[in-house]
């Protein structure tokens, strides 16, 4: 399967289950890993057949500001959905790091999800 991903992108927003939290924004940094088929990308050398990475990018960052949760599961799955709703995609391997959370070099959630996950269920 042919990958499309974006490493390193940074959102500041609104996160965490403390009051504290819920008044400062903190950055937040994502890795995305898509599983898709580029055939018809390469065939015709047009963007209209790949995945426009600034378009996944601005979604990431839409819901990650907009819905303000009070964890990174609820996040991760939310952004599941909408990447497999908006984009033609088959796989999806998902980070999100919330640096400073806790005195380590690093925490966050990854998930791994399949368009079939999904389509089980009667979302797409």
């Amino acid at each position: 399967m042919d990958k499309i991903f974006i490493r390193g992108l940074k959102v500041e927003t609104i996160i965490g289950v403390y009051d504290w939290e819920r008044h400062v924004p903190r950055p937040l940094i994502f890795d995305l890993e898509m599983g898709a088929d580029f055939n018809a990308a390469a065939a015709s050398d047009h963007v209209r057949d790949a995945i426009d990475y600034a378009a996944v990018m601005a979604v990431v960052q839409k819901i990650a500001t907009d819905h303000q949760p009070a964890l990174l599961e609820a996040l991760a799955e939310k952004l599941a959905r909408a990447l497999f709703k908006d984009f033609p995609i088959l796989s999806l391997k998902l980070a999100i790091h919330k640096p400073g959370a806790i005195p380590v070099q690093d925490v966050g959630v990854e998930i791994d999800r399949r368009r079939e996950d999904y389509a089980a269920c009667g979302a797409r």
